[in-house]
């Protein structure tokens, strides 16, 4: 059972945010010349990345006022599925329609192809392997293989065969999740990388779209193009006891008399690096703060009128970034305008993401 669907109040206010409440956003400049696919913050200082159907990834300076500069940019040769930071900070794997696995030196403004699959690359992580905590970057592709690639060599440290396509992935600490077409989830415990550890089918009826790890490595949040959303745990006996399942990003219209029910793609998820926290942005163009422990919507903001296509916490979670863009959720015929791109960064407060205290 699920709380989420209530319509709340807690003691700082409502749950439903007013356009007001997106008046401090900061728009990017100099955005992406199409959708984009990805968004990620360093994890040790205020630059974030952002990858895209333009072929392009770029790289963003938040300045101390609150607003953005562009600090670099590198190609590839087709669409950009995936881009994110390694954890100093130094460089941005990336990977895309072009199969390959790209590393790129922030310092020194110099990427390098490290990898190749042999179809368009979908996901790609850094992630420490083993107790020794080896540095290794991670790629998931459409050719249904998990990668693992030394950035000094071009071979492979280890491929890891998988059910089909890989649609979505995460990790956190030890902790790696693959989603695949078909609703396949794999589990892979980091510390024995070379094999799935667990493999199961998403509680989620329909496609696979989004994939986040809870911080503590122990689940992880998994969406669908259904608009719903669904807390797994690794453990069967705290899954029995704390999984669920419930819908998000859906809207009730009538007209004429007649109720019609509007389901959105759930694009994104993202975990507040301080609270444990989730938003969940989709295709209708919202996004909406949540408590899973707790049950409960923290806050919901209102349509930005374009589909939200990625999303992410800064590393101190007072930013939360969202990129606008057509996501063909509705297909090619929607497509026929210029979709105007854009990220938007939302300063965000404690009363919206924190986790409330239980009334007695």
């Amino acid at each position: 059972m699920s709380f989420f669907n209530k319509p709340t109040t807690s003691a700082v206010g409502s749950t439903t945010a007013t356009e007001a409440d997106l008046a401090n956003d900061v728009i990017v400049a100099n955005p992406p010349e199409d959708t984009i696919s990805d968004l990620s913050f360093s994890p040790q200082a205020d630059f974030f990345v952002a990858s895209s159907w333009d072929n392009k990834v770029r790289i963003y300076e938040v300045t101390p006022t609150g607003q953005t500069e562009g600090r670099a940019l590198y190609e590839h040769e087709a669409p950009v599925l995936s881009a994110r930071w390694t954890s100093d900070g130094t460089k941005v794997i990336s990977g895309g329609c072009d199969k390959q696995v790209k590393l790129y030196d922030v310092q020194a403004g110099q990427a390098q192809q490290i990898g190749v699959h042999d179809s368009p690359v979908r996901a790609v992580r850094f992630v420490e392997c083993g107790p020794s905590n080896t540095p290794v970057v991670v790629s998931g592709s459409w050719d249904k293989t998990l990668r693992y690639w030394d950035t000094r060599q071009a071979q492979p440290i280890s491929t890891i065969q998988l059910p089909e396509r890989v649609y979505a992935m995460d990790s956190s600490q030890k902790l790696l999740v693959v989603g695949t077409a078909e609703r396949h989830i794999c589990v892979i415990d980091l510390n024995n990388p070379q094999q799935i550890s667990k493999q199961s089918m998403s509680p989620l009826k329909w496609q696979t779209r989004s994939i986040t790890c809870y911080l503590e490595g122990n689940g992880y949040a998994l969406g669908s193009i259904e608009g719903r959303c669904a807390f797994q745990y690794i453990n069967d006996v705290e899954q029995s006891k704390s999984g669920f399942t419930f819908k998000c990003h859906r809207q009730t219209e009538t007209k004429g008399g007649r109720t019609e029910n509007h389901i959105y793609t759930l694009n994104s998820i993202a975990v507040h690096p301080g609270y444990g926290t989730f938003a969940t942005a989709g295709s209708d163009g919202c996004f909406h703060f949540w408590d899973k422990d707790a049950r409960h919507r923290l806050k919901g903001f209102p349509s930005l009128k374009a589909p939200i296509t990625a999303s992410a916490f800064n590393r101190t979670g007072n930013i939360y970034a969202v990129a606008l863009g057509y996501d063909w959720s509705k297909g090619h015929q929607y497509s026929t305008q210029p979709s105007q791109n854009m990220i938007r960064l939302h300063p965000v407060k404690d009363d919206e993401i924190k986790q409330k205290k239980a009334r007695r």
